[in-house]
Formats: C-alpha cells, structure tokens, sequence
C-alpha cells in the first residue's frame, strides 16, 4: 500500500491530539462514579445543549472516508444518497421521538423493549442490537489510515487503533465520551475548512471542478439505480433505532435540549456534507488510479504542506475515533449490561465493570469482522440491510405502545423479516451474475425483510383489535 510523505512537523498536531486526548478523558474519568450506573452510562443526565451538539455531530459522522470513497466514485449524488436521508430521519426522530426517549428515564433501548415488549423480545433485540453498535467499520477505517501514515501492517494497525480509541472510554464511561467529543468536534472542521482554502487557491473554485469532472460525479443520481438510492434512503431510518441518538436523548438535561440538540446538529452535519463531498470532488478531478477509500489522506499528501497535512490528517483520525468510543461504549453497554446482566441476573458484578468486560470483547469481535470483512461500505450495507428491518417496528411501538403487538407476535415478526433479509442476502452472494449478487426478483435484501415487518405488523395489529 502507497504511504504518505510526512515530514516531523506533520507530527506535532497528532502528538498534540493524542496528549489532550487522553489529558481529557482522564479529567473526565476523574469526575466519574463507575459504581453509579446513572453516572457511567449517561453522565448523571447533565448534558447541555453545546455538548450534546458535539458530541451527536461528532459521533454521527464516523464514516469519514466511506463518505471519500463514495464522492470519488460517484460525485455529488453522495448528497442525496447519505445526506438527505439521514436529514430527513433526524427531523422526524426529534419531532416523534426524542420527548419520549427522554420521558421514558431508562438508559438504553433494550431497556424499552424489556418493558414494553418483554423479555424474550429483549433478548433478541439486544443480540440485534450488539450486530449494530458494532465499531467494526469504523475500526476498519483508523487503521487503513494509521497504514497509510505508519506503513505499519493491517493486523498491527487495528490493534493500535482500537486500543487507543476505546482506552479512555474503559474508565471514564460516557462522560469520557462527550468531554472528547467537544474537543474532536473543533478539529474535524479546522482541518477540512483549512483544506478547501487551500485547493481553492490552488486549483480554482467550482470552473476547475466543471471543466475536471465528467457528468456522471455532476448528476445528483449519478450511475445508482433508482432501487439502490431507495434502499440507501430507507437504510438512513437507522436513526430511528440508532443507541446513540437514544442514549444521547436519555443524557439530554432537558426535553428541550434533546429536541433543540437534534435540529442544530443537522445544520452541521449539512455543512459538513458541503465540506466533505466539495474535498472528494476535488480528489476525483485530481487524482487517478487510487484506492477511493484513501482519496482524501492521498489528497492531502499531494497538496497540503508540512504542519497542515498533519494537521488534516489528526482530524480524520478525530472524525474515526470519536465515532469508535461511542460505538464501542453502546456495543459494550449492549453485551455486559442488557444481555449477561439481564439474562443472568448476576449481582456479585457492577453494570460497570460488566460494560469494561464488553468493551474488551467487542474490541477483539470487531477486529475479527475488519478481517474477515475488509469494506466499509459493504458493512454498512450489509449491517444495515439485516437488521434495520426487524428492529424499525419494534422500536417505534415502544415508543408509541398504543400501536404495540402482544409480545409473541413482536417476536414472531422480527425473526420472520430478519430471516427473509438474510435469505435473501446470502442467495445472493451464492448467485452472483460477474461478481455481482443476483437477489431473488431483483430486490435488494433490506426490501423483503422490511416489507414483510410492516404487513405483518398491520394485518396481526388489525386483526388482535377485531378478536378484541
């Protein structure tokens, strides 16, 4: 793999990033009861409205180079396809949801599904859950970059990357979490603004990019067909069942301030989208021949100096890693607290020192998953397309009890939709037309899955109030 050309000034904004890291979340673990559950989870529900901007943003924009990958290959339709949606769900979630998350005072959603839903159907969505907490390709990403710096190999770089995002969180919980957050908030939109300041002046403005540039990365569709920018659409509901949005809606000081929080957050994740898609438009016009993944760290290299290509670069290890401590604090909270403490009821353990046992296995799972599945796209895709389905009506419901199933049904439901998705989806990679998976009647697997969750659920729903 190409690595970068980094000079000793490159270093000194990640040395910098890494001491006041760490400086941070151990101020934070210093202010924090990890006997106090309330307090290690949800940081004794304190958080303003500054903090909960940041910390949302922050977390919520993880895939940083999957959203480089994207925009060199298929230009400006990045917008509408990981953009919009994800606009469109977080309006929805703060006007529907968020009141109700924060009413409800439990600390995380399998907290919902055990009351409203039962125990059975707690089980099995946090076992669905732990699938979508994991930080597995966020992990995958921290350590292509630490590659491409360190020439270090693969295996060595996602034992590294791991470590490090998720040492601060073994001892300071959530609030370690958010204190880092405020901080990696600033940087991530330092170094992408400096960047396009300077490929403005270097290059030109938006007539370079028209002249440089082909139609398709121009066409708000680009090559994706109709079905798989609906797929991508409908994926972006993950909002509705994301543990971040929840946990960060229970941790809000107020209603007001999770509603309020949601809604400034989505302004800057649109400016950041402008910051993000205009740079990988920039790489696609200038670049040839790369791997799309590593299109922005290859960008810099070509074209910032000494001191701002290093300081471009911590931000994107800033971008990563604060999705990776939030990811791998929920993942863990979701093994050691809503599953071995629930099933097992075992009292000679703290929930906190259940969710340090998580944050260790989750870490050695989701290596596992970078290795067996390199591509993060291809995780998202497939992590979304499974479990989306099953979970989305629950979930709603919960929230919403008055609509809710007896709990055989609920659970009858997500095990039918997960399985027709998961039929669906390995029919396809056995069946495949030149590398590419020929699902049954041409339907992406989240369809049959997620169709079939909603016609169940209205036919059982209408048909339990007419035996009534």
């Amino acid at each position: 793999m190409k690595t970068l050309t980094l000079s000793y000034w490159d270093g000194i904004p990640l040395i910098v990033y890494l001491i006041l890291l760490f400086y941070i979340g151990y101020r934070a673990y210093r202010r924090t009861d990890v006997r106090d559950e309330n307090d290690f989870l949800l940081g004794n529900r304190s958080l303003t409205l500054p903090a909960f901007v940041a910390t949302l943003v922050t977390t919520w924009y993880g895939g940083i180079l999957g959203i480089g990958e994207f925009t060199y290959s298929h230009g400006i339709s990045t917008w509408i396809v990981l953009g919009l949606p994800y606009y469109i769900f977080a309006a929805l979630f703060a006007f529907l949801i968020a009141g109700k998350v924060r009413a409800a005072g439990q600390f995380t959603i399998a907290d919902i599904f055990y009351n409203r839903h039962g125990r059975s159907v707690g089980i099995l969505g946090s076992i669905f859950l732990l699938f979508m907490t994991t930080p597995a390709p966020y992990i995958l990403m921290i350590a292509l970059l630490l590659q491409i710096i360190f020439s270090w190999s693969f295996i060595f770089s996602l034992i590294v990357g791991t470590a490090v995002s998720t040492l601060y969180v073994f001892f300071g919980g959530f609030r370690s979490v958010v204190q880092t957050d405020k901080f990696q908030f600033i940087l991530i939109y330092a170094g992408f603004i400096i960047f396009l300041c300077v490929l403005w002046i270097n290059l030109g403005g938006f007539s370079f990019l028209k002249q440089e540039l082909d139609p398709i990365h121009l066409s708000w569709i680009g090559e994706n067909s109709i079905q798989y920018i609906i797929v991508w659409f409908f994926l972006a509901s993950w909002t509705f069942i994301d543990p971040g949005f929840h946990q960060r809606c229970s941790a809000a000081k107020t209603l007001q301030t999770a509603r309020k929080g949601i809604l400034i957050s989505i302004l800057f994740w649109f400016i950041f989208d402008i910051l993000t898609i205009t740079t990988g438009l920039y790489a696609a016009a200038s670049l040839t021949g790369i791997n799309p993944l590593l299109s922005y760290p290859l960008l810099a290299d070509k074209f910032l100096p000494p001191f701002l290509k290093g300081l471009f670069l911590t931000g994107l290890l800033a971008v990563i890693m604060s999705t990776i401590d939030s990811f791998t604090l929920l993942s863990a909270i979701t093994f050691g607290r809503d599953l071995v403490w629930r099933i097992t009821k075992n009292n000679s353990r703290t929930i906190s020192d259940l969710t340090r046992i998580g944050l260790i296995l989750t870490a050695i799972i989701s290596i596992g998953l970078c290795v067996l599945f390199p591509s993060v796209i291809k995780l998202w895709y497939v992590i979304g397309s499974l479990f989306i389905p099953p979970m989305l009506m629950p979930v709603l419901t919960a929230y919403f009890p008055k609509y809710k199933l007896p709990i055989r049904m609920t659970f009858i439901v997500m095990i039918a939709s997960f399985t027709l998705s998961l039929f669906s989806f390995i029919w396809g990679q056995i069946y495949q037309i030149g590398n590419t998976p020929s699902y049954p009647f041409n339907l992406e697997p989240f369809f049959p899955g997620f169709f079939l969750s909603i016609i169940l659920y209205l036919v059982l729903y209408l048909t339990t109030k007419i035996t009534k």
